[in-house]
């Protein structure tokens, strides 16, 4: 972290922020924060979940779907020693404008962040192999969701965290609901709804060890609808470090009646 660059008045800043779609509220100076629609509060709970477990001092992570970047910043202040963010929807699109909220956001925040806009459909293992992998938020966007978590598995030197809608949580088989059109939330890029022993099989099949789930901590309501969850999956070389301090939010997957609680 060294000083903010940017020279902008507070009015110039206020100005530049308003121009901007904002998903993720961040505090970029005293008294300005970004108006997202996750609110600090539910981002400081969403950082603890799901940056919490895993000693990330000297570590390289990656953030997929970086948006506005308030995990890509969070590893950064958790002592990261290299973060790339990586984005390619947000960051294009007219009225987000996510690369641009980025940018401004790093630079008011003076962080160093690697920056590289590109689709996760078209990532590969030229990129290098990272101690942790953020793939939050994308996984039901895709149309083609296990091609991707393939180009994932090449990207992860420790531990891939992936946060995703979810479904078919009565089944105790692999199952994943497909959702056309504005099916699901009136959005016509939510694609798939896989439940949590999708999730296991697949991340076992793609050579994770171990897999850990928890809750999501925003996104379950007090009827007790999980409509989203946090799947750390783990590689067997994985250092103690990133893997031995999950605490009893989260269930090893693998642990016998892991699941019992999903279904009726």
């Amino acid at each position: 972290m060294t000083s903010p660059r940017t020279q902008l008045s507070e009015a110039e800043l206020l100005a530049r922020i308003g121009r901007i779609t904002w998903f993720h509220s961040l505090r970029l100076r005293p008294g300005i924060v970004t108006p997202g629609a996750k609110s600090e509060a539910v981002l400081a709970r969403e950082e603890e979940a799901l940056l919490g477990p895993f000693d990330l001092r000297g570590r390289s992570v990656l953030d997929i779907g970086a948006w506005n970047g308030a995990f890509s910043f969070a590893a950064l202040r958790r002592g990261a020693a290299r973060v790339l963010a990586t984005d390619e929807f947000a960051w294009t699109h007219p009225v987000y404008r996510g690369r641009e909220s980025f940018e401004l956001a790093a630079a008011e925040l003076g962080l160093e962040v690697e920056m590289l806009q590109v689709d996760p459909t078209r990532m590969d293992a030229s990129l290098g192999r990272f101690d942790l992998v953020l793939f939050l938020g994308v996984f039901y966007h895709l149309f083609d969701p296990i091609d991707v978590l393939q180009r994932m598995r090449a990207l992860t030197r420790q531990v891939l965290l992936v946060e995703t809608h979810q479904d078919a949580l009565e089944h105790a088989a692999p199952r994943m609901v497909f959702y056309p059109g504005r099916t699901l939330a009136n959005d016509d890029t939510n694609w798939w709804g896989p439940n949590p022993p999708l999730m296991l099989h697949l991340l076992r099949q793609l050579g994770f060890a171990r897999i850990y789930y928890r809750d999501h901590p925003h996104y379950y309501p007090a009827e007790g609808n999980r409509l989203r969850g946090i799947f750390a999956a783990i590689l067997p070389e994985a250092e103690p470090a990133m893997r031995a301090n999950f605490g009893t939010e989260w269930r090893d997957l693998d642990a016998p009646g892991a699941m019992a609680d999903f279904r009726p």
